[in-house]
């Protein structure tokens, strides 16, 4: 019998090709309560399963993951095997040519006292020097605040480095599935005198101390809680991003900026403003959520002022929830602050991304107030107003994608984008 060596040759790379090929990235991200948390996480995670792999075509990233201990689990599961933080929604499909970089979107943040921050910021550019990091990176005397994206091979060795301080070693990483690209235009590592924008500033608040902040509830320990109606409810983001989805019960913020937020420290008496007017602060339970917690932590270090006892905050914030519990109690879409915008929960269908899978559909037309399913803003192409808002095709169409009539007769307009396409920044037209 006579054989083809090529036609060998060819077989055997096509099988080699094929096989899934790990980078043992050694991620960290574990799901372990910070060290300054008085309050112990419940939980079995005897089960072993030290990697997670995102499925690509060609090959898979391999990550080695360290067991959640939030005890959380999704209701359609019977299992008693342990959640990992890097719990991905389903990307089986997610296809990625051969040779093509596989991006990731990461974020952390930590209060923790840094004694000479400008230097931390040195250490942490000389570190990220030659690496392919877009996002933004603040840190000063009270912490860090970060989110990024990268290729992964560096997204996991700038959190793997810095997981190598004593003060980051427990620090909550949370991964979002992999992309195409960057989900930011480029990186901005500096020096900021608040890590949240908040009226007034924040670097007079404790925010180092932790029993300033609320207690903080993993993610099984919010969805019980969500089943009592005595608690109240406190969304701590801005009004739009409540508009694409947010918890059952909870009321939409009273502000489109969370730095104008006032809830238990305005003069307001009307409950529909302000859920905390008249509330008992030494019983009221409160229950307050954001997107990734650090919201939370600096507002509940203000109403702990106040003297409102009983606060409570959803640990790693709404991301971290559905990663650990699905959509269970949530409606609708998060919206996140990068060039994703909107985000489904994870048992969501990849190609219905922005759409409602949910019996109630709640999201409104800025303009006509007709009901939409599309869950994701669009700017106004007036380059002057840049409202953010969401809008019906109908209207999109008849205003050109402004916001209203007004904005159509600007003079500068920008073109009409299809699809989930973003503008470009403002220097990009100001002189068309």
């Amino acid at each position: 019998m006579e054989f083809d060596l090529g036609v060998i040759w060819g077989c055997w790379w096509w099988v080699m090709r094929r096989m899934v090929i790990g980078w043992d990235l050694g991620l960290i991200a574990e799901c372990s309560r910070a060290e300054e948390n008085p309050h112990p996480i419940p939980g079995n995670c005897n089960a072993h399963f030290p990697f997670c792999n995102f499925p690509v075509k060609y090959r898979s990233i391999k990550i080695r993951l360290q067991p959640c201990k939030c005890s959380s689990t999704l209701s359609s599961s019977s299992t008693k095997k342990p959640n990992w933080v890097r719990r991905e929604r389903d990307k089986a499909d997610e296809v990625f040519e051969e040779g093509e970089k596989v991006f990731l979107v990461v974020n952390f943040y930590r209060f923790v006292f840094i004694e000479d921050p400008e230097q931390e910021v040195s250490k942490h550019l000389a570190f990220l020097q030659g690496r392919d990091i877009h996002g933004r990176i603040y840190m000063n005397e009270q912490g860090i605040n970060a989110q990024y994206s990268g290729p992964s091979e560096d997204a996991l060795a700038y959190v793997n480095w810095l997981k190598e301080d004593e003060r980051f070693n427990d620090i909550l990483v949370q991964i979002s599935p992999p992309v195409h690209r960057h989900a930011f235009p480029r990186l901005k590592l500096r020096y900021k005198p608040s890590l949240v924008q908040l009226e007034g500033g924040v670097s007079h608040l404790p925010l180092t101390d932790s029993s300033m902040r609320a207690t903080p509830l993993t993610p099984s320990e919010w969805r019980k809680r969500l089943e009592d109606r005595n608690v109240i409810l406190l969304d701590v983001r801005n009004g739009y991003e409540w508009d694409i989805g947010h918890f059952r019960g909870a009321q939409r913020p009273n502000v489109d900026c969370f730095r104008s937020t006032t809830y238990g420290i305005s003069e307001s008496e009307d409950v529909a403003s302000d859920p905390l007017a008249n509330v008992n602060k030494e019983n009221t339970e409160i229950l307050m959520y954001c997107t990734g917690g650090i919201r939370c932590d600096v507002y509940s270090t203000i109403l702990r002022q106040r003297g409102y006892k009983k606060l409570y905050a959803l640990r790693g914030g709404i991301s971290h929830y559905l990663e650990c519990e699905g959509s269970v109690e949530w409606i609708g879409n998060l919206f996140v602050f990068d060039s994703r915008l909107s985000l489904p929960p994870p048992s969501v269908v990849k190609h219905d991304e922005t759409k409602v899978h949910d019996d109630v559909v709640f999201a409104k037309c800025y303009i006509c107030n007709s009901k939409v399913s599309e869950l994701r803003h669009r700017n106004c192409a007036n380059l002057d107003c840049n409202l953010l808002f969401l809008c019906c095709l109908s209207c999109m169409d008849e205003l050109r994608g402004c916001c209203c009539s007004k904005c159509t007769s600007a003079d500068r307009i920008r073109p009409v984008l299809s699809g989930h396409e973003r503008y470009k920044k403002w220097h990009h037209y100001r002189d068309t």
